[in-house]
């Protein structure tokens, strides 16, 4: 299939049904607030919840750009409105479509790769439900039987693990890369004083410009 029929028949719909889930989804998350103003009238002040916004942009708003475009190779266009609306990409939407595309030995950002990442993220979703459905009776009484120890390395340890195995996953086939995308933030880090946001942007964009700068030394290499 040529990419205009593929656009034609998956980017055109995708685009469409994504951006009416998500602002809809956006839309609902206002609806907590509303329904505590009209059932208490209880509404924060503007300025407040301004500075509260503020507060949390800060500390995350470099994700608002680095998440969609670092993640996008691997999510795939679907793959990215499912995940931005299902929640959980580092920890799970992500390692699922790598793992899928890793399985089925799938070259990322390809039109088979969008079918194979979705496919990948949709049954994470369904199995999240229900294993979330479980957790939700049973995971905070088992957390507090475990002994402290284990809790604790269930708690604080879960999301970097996961994150070490995707980076090793992907550091098989990119040794290079590798190389750049953890040795970057380390230099910034103990060099300089830049906080934590603009180290993840720098090694993110970082990587990216240097991925394009080995590609193009093979390719001039192949055509010599």
């Amino acid at each position: 299939m040529d990419n205009k029929r593929f656009e034609e028949l998956w980017f055109k719909p995708v685009i469409r049904v994504g951006m009416v889930t998500l602002l809809l989804a956006a839309a609902l998350s206002f609806f907590p607030v509303i329904f505590l103003y009209m059932k208490y009238g209880v509404f924060p002040p503007f300025e407040v919840a301004m500075k509260s916004w503020g507060m949390i942009a800060a500390l995350f708003g470099a994700f608002y750009v680095v998440e969609p475009i670092s993640y996008y190779s691997v999510l795939g266009m679907s793959g990215t409105y499912l995940s931005f609306l299902s929640g959980n990409i580092s920890n799970l939407r992500l390692p699922c479509a790598a793992m899928a595309l890793e399985v089925t030995d799938t070259e990322p950002a390809t039109k088979e790769a969008e079918v194979i990442s979705t496919l990948g993220i949709t049954g994470s979703i369904i199995t999240n439900l229900i294993g979330t459905t479980l957790a939700a009776f049973v995971g905070a009484a088992l957390i507090k039987v475990l002994p402290p120890v284990i809790a604790s390395a269930f708690t604080n340890y879960t999301v970097p693990a996961i994150f070490g195995a995707v980076f090793g996953q992907f550091a098989i086939k990119y040794p290079k890369l590798a190389v750049v995308g953890i040795g970057i933030p380390v230099i910034l880090r103990f060099t300089t004083t830049l906080p934590a946001w603009v180290l993840i942007i720098a090694s993110v964009f970082g990587t990216i410009i240097i991925a394009r700068l080995f590609y193009n030394m093979e390719h001039k290499s192949v055509k010599s």
